[in-house]
């Protein structure tokens, strides 16, 4: 009996102390550091509201190969970069993934094809420094909220392998995302539940026709689309819940896996949702997909 009254406060103390490390190292992660988009200069773009396009680099202390290219929203005109950027990439680390948040240029002289350029060259820039970064190159995915979810899902439909012959070896490698994950992402330009915003800011108020569909996620899907995890809210007002479900219904008909969570109630631009009893569960539905697809 003696003995167990001494051992108890030590176990105590003990399981203290693990429940202090663990929480310290979800609310502090490792230090990021940041590096320019475009080494060299950025093509095009030159009135950009962004005009030094740059990458931020989550890299977690015990990182498990994945990584994750974070698109913020903002109407292509700002960035949540806060909500949907840090915070994010911050619950990526906390178990193993890298999170690295693209600040890409918007607003005027920065219509299309500017935002996805840096989108595509961001996943290129990755790739390249997989090795550096403990980045397995084939586990790579996207993920983005809002407009930031319209240009993540641009690039899961506009990519390519590559330059092979270019002497800049980020231009060789693909820009091909190997997953996807939109959160309440516009989808849309040419249906009457686009978010004219976006729309406006990307490809202009009365676009050409073609490059509306062209920039409609919709209808570019094809069997190459990257399976794709689907969040957000059918009290979204701002980017109506049929902008997921159309792009839901066609990555279906091209036979790409995906998953879908709608929420009853959660306002646009809830982000990680962490101060809501309910819409905070979309993070481990999304941790758990990615166990499931063998990503993490």
């Amino acid at each position: 009996m003696k003995s167990r009254f001494i051992l108890m406060p030590l176990v105590v103390r003990i399981s203290i102390g693990l429940l202090i490390v663990f929480l310290c190292d979800f609310v502090y992660p490792a230090e990021p550091f940041t590096q320019p988009l475009w080494p060299a200069g950025a093509p095009l773009g030159e009135e950009a509201t962004a005009d030094d396009p740059e990458l931020t680099v989550y890299v977690p202390e015990h990182p498990n190969g994945a990584a994750v290219v974070i698109f913020p929203g903002g109407g292509y005109w700002g960035l949540a970069m806060d909500h949907e950027g840090h915070q994010v990439a911050q619950w990526l680390n906390s178990f193993g993934v890298a999170g690295i948040i693209v600040s890409y240029r918007r607003g005027p002289g920065a219509s299309h094809p500017v935002p996805l350029l840096d989108a595509q060259h961001s996943i290129r820039t990755v790739r390249h420094y997989a090795e550096e970064w403990k980045i397995n190159p084939s586990r790579i995915g996207v993920l983005g909220f809002s407009a930031g979810g319209h240009l993540a899902s641009s690039t899961g439909v506009h990519f390519d392998a590559g330059e092979i012959d270019s002497d800049d070896p980020i231009k060789r490698q693909s820009c091909r995302p190997d997953f996807m994950v939109l959160v309440y992402p516009v989808i849309t330009m040419t249906q009457d539940y686009m978010h004219k915003g976006s729309r406006n800011n990307l490809i202009g108020e009365f676009p050409d026709p073609e490059l509306a569909k062209k920039m409609s996620s919709e209808s570019q899907v094809t069997a190459e689309t990257p399976p794709t995890f689907l969040i957000l809210s059918d009290a979204d007002t701002a980017v109506p819940a049929e902008n997921s479900v159309t792009f839901y219904l066609a990555l279906r008909r091209a036979g790409v896996p995906a998953e879908m969570h709608i929420f009853e109630k959660g306002r646009h631009g809830f982000g990680l949702g962490q101060l809501d009893a309910i819409l905070h569960d979309w993070m481990d539905l999304c941790q758990q997909w990615m166990q499931q697809r063998g990503i993490i």
